[in-house]
Parts: structure tokens; sequence; C-alpha cells
């Protein structure tokens, strides 16, 4: 239990000591930072593109499993399978617009 309390004290006070550094209006070494930013960008949005794309493919796997099992439910499978590719694809939407806000 000792342990544990110095090391988050240990932890808290490398993050006060720090906070002063972040301040700085123009960081040295990072000076070309933003032309980055639009490469970065890129591979966020490949990267959520791409869970996204499969999870959809688990969803849809899943909902063929399904009815194949039971024929009779096919409306309930069908309406939770479109609710789950809803939000699914949001995520990607939502990656999408903070892509747009972020990079100008």
């Amino acid at each position: 239990m000792k342990g544990k309390i110095l090391g988050l004290m240990t932890a808290v006070m490398g993050l006060l000591y720090a906070a002063p550094l972040f301040g700085q209006t123009q960081p040295i070494m990072m000076s070309n930072a933003s032309n980055w930013a639009p490469i970065g960008a890129g591979v966020g949005m490949a990267i959520a593109s791409g869970l996204c794309g499969l999870g959809q493919g688990r969803a849809a796997a899943g909902a063929c499993e399904g009815v194949a099992r039971n024929p009779g439910a096919r409306q309930g499978i069908f309406l939770f399978l479109i609710l789950g590719l809803i939000f699914i694809e949001s995520l990607a939407l939502y990656t999408f617009v903070i892509i747009f806000v972020k990079v100008k």
C-alpha cells in the first residue's frame, strides 16, 4: 500500500513539475509540428475507418448466423443489426468531423 501511494505521489509531482512546460507559446523543437497534422489526421481516419469496417463485418456476420439459426426472429435481429450499424458508422463520422475541426 505504501508503494502505491509513493508511486502516485511521484507521478503527481512529475506532472506538476512538467505543467509550466506546456504553457509556452512557441515550442523550440516542435516549430513545424503543424505540417504533420494532415498526415496524422489521414492516418487516424484510416485507422478509424478500417476498424469500423471490421466491426460492421462482424455485426453482419453475427446477424446472418442468428437468422440462419432462428428464422422466426428475423425482424428483431434486423432491427438491432441496423441500430448497431448506425452506431458503428457514427464513430467514423465523428472522427471525420474532428479531423475537419482540428486540421485547418
